[in-house]
């Protein structure tokens, strides 16, 4: 998530006020929404499509599921930083020279996905499909900004550009399984290519309204930047791939964690002693912004629910994205309306309001969910999904309006700093969401396991009648009564491993329930406190004058 217009604000005169910018023409404005919405989908598509198809991938590349999940880390590795350093290339080098040349590329690396035929090259495309990415969503971000006058462009533009981007993941499940039924692998990124061509085409039809060229690359910018990269690309690549190859099981990771704490040790080393940093740590570390980083890093984790709770126990049932259509248009409705109702409200006094509606519409959904068995299907989470998704699209929006109204504040030279820290908190927050999400459930999984397997015994009359139950099924290809039970055994085991896997899903939307709850209480008590704080200071400044 990058850029939002740095050069606007450095173009007014210090202490003039700036002339009002002319609202663009109507038929711009569309055309800049619709061309907001063709990048953010094609972008949204080359991060989701392998995320929503993972079991399907790996028979088209002939790979495991821990193999298949190097395609996620091997995009996100690159993708989770690289816009830090693009935002000052922008504004160096010009807008227009910067989307033309970054959606080239990235029509370029669409098309190596066609000569895709294993996973190590597979794993390749995708790292360098994860660098030609980032800048389209800076693009997506700046055209549906241009759409709107300079009043609407924290409301309506950031809030509508938010949405864009939370609705991606849900867009792409919908499409995907016609795709693969296409070609599978090279089904997905078929439609990947037209996008990119067709975003070619929009670009250059339609240029950005320029900005001015500010000279702000350092060489030292080059020299701090490379380890940023490797601290976030290595810390992806733990949390990507932590819960698959479990997390003390891999040596590897303790060596790429160790890897990113030192790369960030050494950048963190350099850019405290510039004068004018790539990322201001004295500025990151306030106890403001570190509140505001915790909010952001809360709201993602509790996100999880619905990209890695409700998807994976309708997966560990049996259900693929084709039994679950309508649930992603429930999802993709919700986020829409959550988006629209933030973009018509959003105002700096209304962010707490806001935030508590969200907390509150996310608390309910997953405790909700939290009461799911083996029968429950797509249709019995409607309301409560769609509470999650609505209560996503309408909290991003006003916690970006205040963090960037704080960053103006300070500066131009801040912005840099802002978008890293929103890049830490929902690239790598919602990374860490789901690694937290996943391992939790793991480890409820083998407790349930464990309870539910102690209570089977083929001396219980119920366990050994349930076997031969089981076991009958197979009767007319099974003639061998021992082979029958033991097919019947097997079975029963199955079906203990997936309700132990339900009761544990149960137990981590519970737990994000809880987390979700108590994040609302600390947001009332804050805001009351922060009232009564107003309230009494006037009475206390008296009491000292008399």
């Amino acid at each position: 998530m990058s850029n939002v217009e740095p050069g606007a604000q450095q173009a007014a005169a210090p202490g003039a006020a700036p002339a009002p910018a002319p609202a663009p023409p109507l038929i711009r404005s569309v055309s800049c929404i619709a061309a907001s919405v063709l990048l953010w989908t094609t972008q949204g598509f080359g991060m989701n499509l392998v995320a929503a198809n993972v079991y399907q991938i790996q028979g088209s590349l002939g790979a495991s599921l821990n193999e298949t999940m190097w395609l996620l880390a091997a995009y996100t590795a690159p993708n989770a930083s690289l816009a830090i350093l693009l935002v000052k290339i922008r504004n160096q080098f010009g807008l227009r020279r910067f989307a033309e040349i970054s959606i080239a590329v990235f029509a370029a690396v669409a098309l190596l996905h066609l000569f895709v035929r294993d996973l190590p090259s597979a794993v390749a495309v995708r790292f360098v499909a994860g660098i030609a990415a980032s800048p389209i969503s800076s693009l997506g971000f700046l055209y549906m900004l241009d759409a709107f006058p300079a009043a609407r462009k924290m409301t309506w533009g950031l809030s509508l550009a938010l949405t864009c981007s939370a609705a991606s993941p849900s867009i792409a499940r919908l499409i995907s399984p016609p795709l693969i039924d296409i070609g599978l692998w090279h089904g997905l990124y078929m439609l990947e290519i037209g996008l990119a061509l067709l975003s070619l085409a929009v670009v250059y039809l339609l240029p950005l309204t320029p900005v001015p060229r500010t000279k702000v690359l350092h060489w030292l910018d080059f020299v701090s930047y490379p380890l940023i990269g490797i601290s976030f690309g290595l810390l992806a690549v733990v949390l990507s791939l932590g819960r698959f190859y479990w997390w003390f099981e891999a040596p590897w990771l303790g060596v790429c964690l160790a890897g990113s704490i030192i790369a960030f040790a050494l950048a963190a080393a350099i850019e405290i002693n510039r004068e004018s940093p790539l990322i201001n740590l004295r500025w990151l570390m306030t106890p403001e912004i570190l509140h505001f980083a915790i909010v952001l890093l809360v709201f993602r984790i509790v996100l999880s629910e619905q990209t890695s709770g409700a998807i994976g126990l309708f997966q560990n049932i049996g259900l693929l994205n084709e039994q679950s259509q309508t649930l992603y248009l429930v999802i993709l409705a919700a986020t829409i309306l959550g988006g629209l109702t933030s973009a018509a409200l959003l105002n700096i006094e209304r962010v707490s309001v806001l935030h508590a509606v969200a907390l509150a519409c996310i608390t309910v959904g997953a405790f909700m969910d939290a009461h799911s068995t083996n029968l429950t299907r797509p249709a019995n989470m409607y309301m409560s999904q769609g509470l999650i998704a609505y209560g996503g699209g309408l909290f991003l929006p006003p916690a970006m309006m205040a963090g960037f109204t704080k960053t103006l504040k300070q500066g131009p030279t801040y912005i840099t700093s802002f978008i890293m820290l929103f890049l830490a908190t929902q690239s790598l927050g919602g990374l860490i969401g789901s690694a937290a999400f996943g391992t939790f459930v793991t480890l409820r999984e083998k407790f349930h396991s464990n309870q539910l397997v102690e209570n089977i015994t083929l001396a219980s009359p119920i366990i050994a009648d349930r076997v031969h139950q089981l076991g009958a099924a197979h009767g007319r290809v099974l003639t061998d009564p021992i082979l029958r039970n033991a097919e019947g055994s097997a079975l029963l085991a199955q079906q203990a491993t997936r309700e132990a896997y339900i009761l544990a899903y149960n137990d981590a939307f519970l737990l994000i329930s809880v987390i979700a709850g108590l994040a609302l209480a600390g947001l009332v008590i804050t805001v009351i406190w922060s009232r009564l704080r107003l309230l009494l200071l006037p009475a206390a400044k008296a009491a000292e004058a008399s």
